[in-house]
């Protein structure tokens, strides 16, 4: 007797897991610059929470130094966009060469965000937009650094 729609009511459904596609290709040309940027910037929204949250919960609540409860954070941060921004937003497979370039890149952009921020903390008047406000700067220098490289160099590595 063939299969109807009806003959499958009584089977339960079960869901397939959720998994962010990927691809084989490098730097897949099938996401157009638009979706990178929106997905780029999806995931620094979480990956700023992550920072964010630590830093503000080592530095207020621990009482680490500001620039100590910063770097501790910065590197929660930066491995938590870098993991979902090699699947979901560049769709690159593991590569160690990427991996070295990335630690590379962040150094680079942890001396920048680390030192901005310590830098506009210093200079802004002590009100308390001050830490959020030089969180932001020092934020979004590092990830408009970020986005370029990484699109630029970092995911087009073989």
């Amino acid at each position: 007797m063939p299969e109807t729609p009806a003959s499958h009511q009584h089977e339960p459904h079960v869901p397939l897991p959720v998994e962010i596609p990927v691809t084989t290709d490098i730097a897949d040309d099938a996401l157009d610059l638009k979706t990178q940027i929106v997905r780029f910037v999806a995931t620094g929204g979480l990956s700023a929470v992550v920072d964010y949250g630590l830093y503000a919960f080592l530095f207020k609540v621990v009482g680490l130094d500001l620039s100590v409860a910063k770097s501790i954070s910065f590197i929660a941060g930066t491995t938590t966009a870098y993991l979902i921004n090699r699947r979901w937003t560049f769709k690159a497979e593991p590569s160690r060469a990427r991996f070295i370039a990335v630690v590379m890149l962040y150094a680079v952009t942890f001396a920048v965000q680390v030192g901005l921020n310590a830098l506009m903390v210093h200079v802004l008047a002590d009100e308390w937009w001050r830490m959020p406000l030089a969180f932001v700067i020092a934020q979004g220098t590092a990830t408009v650094i970020n986005f370029i490289v990484q699109r630029a160099v970092i995911f087009k590595i073989k």
